[in-house]
């Protein structure tokens, strides 16, 4: 029969929890970096939680509202850039890249990661949600990578060291 199955999950330590289980039968390479923002002026809550592993690709969940959003929207580019300018930041500040500046590909490549965002007024590219278009979700997820990611990094040096070098 047609019926949609549908799954639910539920853990006290959330995204966090989530990453794990997508991340059990690989190698983990970082330990889980977790993120969280809240503007209440702007309406706007977002939580990430990312950790990198020996995986060759990258596997990037985007949520909107606690909607999947499988085409990600507005929050993952703001993630995406802000992701690349602050390793490549970290890297250069610290002298592990010679005359190279990884791509975005290049540093995404065995990256889990979840964006969630919660926001009060969502735009969305059409009926069944594929991706969030909220241009404040942008900037206010970029801002909090490039904050949130950045202390992580200075606070985790061998870390971040193979991070950045992931990519050389």
């Amino acid at each position: 029969s047609g019926r949609i199955r549908e799954e639910k999950y539920h853990d006290e330590l959330g995204l966090i929890a989530y990453v794990s289980h997508l991340n059990a039968s690989k190698r983990t390479e970082s330990s889980i970096i977790h993120l969280t923002a809240s503007d209440e002026a702007q309406k706007i809550r977002a939580e990430i939680a990312m950790q990198y592993t020996d995986a060759t690709s990258e596997n990037l969940l985007a949520f909107g509202n606690h909607l999947f959003n499988p085409d990600c929207g507005t929050p993952v580019s703001g993630f995406k850039t802000a992701l690349t300018r602050t390793i490549n930041g970290y890297a250069k500040r610290n002298n592990l890249l010679k005359d190279l500046t990884p791509t975005g590909d290049d540093l995404r490549e065995g990256l889990t990661a979840i964006v969630s965002v919660k926001i009060g007024d969502p735009q969305f590219n059409n009926q069944t949600k594929e991706k969030l278009l909220n241009q404040e979700a942008e900037s206010f997820v970029s801002q909090m990578v490039s904050e949130g990611l950045g202390a992580w990094l200075d606070e985790h040096p061998s870390e971040a060291k193979q991070i950045a070098l992931k990519a050389a």
